[in-house]
């Protein structure tokens, strides 16, 4: 069993004015809880308060490990209703996960842009723009999962009124260009900069081998921010290879089913099953891993900021490059045994099996050579 480092109260109590901060102290504020949790079964169940100054319902889910890098948090914009009007000096990318509607977004100079989504629509809010979201059912609610890096920005000047209601237009990232939210965008490489995406669940995707399973992969720069998301899916049958990074990734399950492991170094792997709509937060640092055990490929969206990218000399995140040569992905070559028992004894409850044997073999065909510490970071 993981140890999770507790300690005695006497040596907590020693530190218990610095758990709190500026940002958790808001969050009270607004009225709303947050859920310490690096596991949610479902966003589209997960309780909600009602957050009068929205004029929604909402609440806040941040694992203690990224409550100071970024933040999550779902929100219900009611029937026939809209939320309030907002501006604010932090990034925010949002999923939708039900319902349909739209968003207008607009500057001081009184330039606006405005487009309308649905479920599976995928887009980004311009720094300190004026923004309001409406519901576009008189008869359902919509319902959206939001990542920011408030967390930095409130925790670092502790003034909501500078935060909310700075009177800047930030013109490099929004001057209210008419088709600023048109979905046109530039492919350069895995890298797509764009601002809207109306259908996440079924966009193409490109080939990344290098993460296993033979799977496709799409990154997001969106209203050039500095927070960043991508997109993966791999096939039936197969599995990701494990990996870590830094904290504040929220991992939503976009299509099919399966299970994640995770896991601090040195201990026993945790599973948490998935459907469409579950969020899983990698604590800092953890390994983890997915696997597809459905009828359908397995797709993802990972939220997240880029301190969590630790990067090497070319630029490439670390998490891509293999333990051997001195990055955070663990092989299949050095995974322990249990990881393969456990995927087909998962895939045999629905009378399917692993589809992994040219996975393997392709891997053992460009395998740096093992320095013999690999397979340490995940004990049987």
């Amino acid at each position: 069993m993981a140890k999770d480092a507790i300690v005695s109260d006497e040596l907590a109590k020693k530190f218990a004015t610095e758990k709190d901060s500026p940002y958790t102290r808001w969050v009270r504020d607004e009225g709303l809880d947050i859920i310490s949790a690096h596991y949610i079964p479902s966003l589209n169940t997960v309780e909600l308060k009602p957050w009068p100054r929205r004029g929604g319902r909402g609440v806040y889910i941040n694992h203690e490990a990224s409550r100071t890098s970024n933040d999550c948090y779902v929100c219900e914009i009611p029937a026939g209703k809209e939320l309030a009007p907002q501006r604010q000096l932090f990034e925010e990318m949002i999923y939708v996960l039900e319902g349909q509607g739209s968003t207008t977004v607009w500057n001081d100079a009184g330039r606006r842009a405005s487009f309308e989504w649905k479920a599976g629509a995928l887009f980004a809010v311009p720094l300190n723009a004026w923004h309001q979201h409406f519901n576009g059912s008189g008869s359902r609610p919509a319902r959206f999962v939001s990542v920011t890096n408030a967390p930095v920005v409130i925790n670092l000047y502790e003034d909501s009124e500078f935060v909310f209601n700075t009177q800047y237009d930030f013109l490099n990232r929004f001057s209210g260009e008419p088709d600023f939210f048109a979905g046109k965008g530039e492919q350069k490489g895995l890298l797509l900069d764009v601002n809207f995406v109306a259908d996440a669940v079924n966009l193409p995707l490109i080939s990344a081998a290098e993460r296993g399973a033979g799977g496709g992969h799409i990154r997001f720069n969106m209203a050039k921010g500095s927070m960043n998301s991508h997109i993966s899916q791999f096939p039936v049958g197969t599995y990701k290879k494990a990996h870590c990074h830094g904290p504040g990734a929220h991992v939503i399950i976009l299509g099919g089913e399966g299970y994640s492991l995770m896991w601090p170094e040195g201990e026993a792997p945790r599973r948490y099953d998935w459907q469409v709509g579950t969020m899983i937060v990698p604590p800092n640092r953890w390994f983890h891993q997915h696997f597809n055990t459905g009828t359908t490929p397995a797709r993802y969206l990972a939220f997240k900021h880029e301190v969590v990218s630790m990067r090497n000399a070319q630029g490439v995140p670390k998490a891509w490059i293999s333990r051997r040569l001195g990055g955070d992905q663990i092989d299949y070559a050095d995974e322990t045994p249990v990881v393969r028992t456990m995927f087909a004894e998962a895939l045999a409850k629905s009378g399917l099996a692993p589809r992994m044997e040219r996975v393997y073999e392709a891997e053992l065909a460009d395998l740096p050579p093992n320095p013999g510490a690999a397979s340490a970071a995940q004990p049987g």
